[in-house]
């Protein structure tokens, strides 16, 4: 078995923040990000990073390294054999809600944690994935999503991208709404099965295909013209993924149990948002096709290769 090293990890998670950020402010073109580090009273702190630009309407990119002598109680009832360790859990979670209607929300997240106690052999995985939220759909953006998800899994084994796609459909599923809160892409956790190196370099993999997939998919959507119409909707469909992260999301609840950092934990919700009561899209409209044809789950590369 090989050594975990977490230092190692904590490092590349650092570099992933940096250069993620880096490619994004260039995306964007009208502002920087603005860095606000922080200490956690009960061990740890992190760096949020967060945008508001002209292309980027709020984002996020924030990394985090926690750690102390005990688990919250949610955490180690799934996971008896936690309880009475020591842990330390990081990761770099970000949330990207473009101000264009037509070009997509996106969320990333690679995280590591390990659980430790003297004389005993340490408890650790990786988790992490990435996916999309579009408002309205375009096929290509889908392929080419899907593609780079493929490409980051397949050097560890052909079958992790469909394993990883079929749990990203599951996990960020709506449960009551029924509705998927986008179009997917990769999901995971809880995953040692390879041995730390490979663990380790399948979720580096993941992290920096992130922004090689979603870089190209803002810039072709980022200057398409739209109206109030557009946006309405946009910001109707910012309430699911706001009910999602709220009501599902693990990181989310995990980070407010382990008392995390309110503001970096709840980052990722859109500046804008509404709820409107019983909304129907009226047939035939784009915002219908998003729900006809997008949301529910799809093999988005084997229809392609059709």
């Amino acid at each position: 078995m090989s050594a975990v090293d977490i230092e190692a990890v904590k490092q590349y998670l650092l570099q992933l923040q940096d250069n993620i950020c880096r490619q994004l402010q260039d995306e964007d073109g009208s502002t920087k990000f603005d860095e606000d580090s922080w200490q956690r009273e009960a061990g740890g702190g992190g760096r949020t990073r967060v945008i508001c630009g002209d292309v980027i309407e709020k984002g996020g990119v924030n990394f985090s390294h926690v750690f102390g002598d005990s688990l919250p109680p949610s955490a180690s009832a799934h996971r008896p054999e936690l309880a009475g360790r020591s842990f330390q859990a990081m990761g770099v979670s970000l949330v990207i809600h473009p101000k264009n209607p037509y070009a997509p929300t996106s969320h990333a997240n690679v995280r590591f944690f390990i659980a430790e106690k003297e004389g005993e052999d340490p408890v650790w995985w990786f988790g992490g994935g990435f996916d999309l939220t579009p408002y309205y759909g375009f096929n290509d953006d889908c392929v080419e999503w899907h593609q780079q998800a493929k490409d980051a899994c397949d050097p560890f084994g052909e079958d992790l991208y469909p394993r990883f796609k079929k749990w990203c459909d599951d996990y960020f599923y709506l449960k009551h709404r029924q509705e998927a809160r986008g179009v997917g892409g990769l999901f995971f956790d809880d995953f040692n099965e390879l041995g730390f190196e490979k663990s380790f370099a399948l979720t580096r993999s993941i992290g920096d295909n992130f922004v090689q997939a979603y870089r190209p998919i803002l810039f072709k959507r980022k200057n398409i013209s739209y109206s109030q119409r557009e946006v309405d909707f946009q910001q109707h469909r910012r309430g699911r993924y706001v009910e999602f992260n709220l009501v599902y999301d693990r990181g989310t609840l995990f980070g407010l149990q382990s008392g995390g950092r309110t503001e970096s934990i709840l980052m990722s919700m859109p500046p804008t948002v509404k709820w409107s009561y019983d909304y129907q899209p009226i047939p035939g409209t784009p915002e219908a096709d998003l729900y006809e044809n997008y949301l529910p789950h799809r093999d988005w590369l084997a229809e392609a290769s059709a």
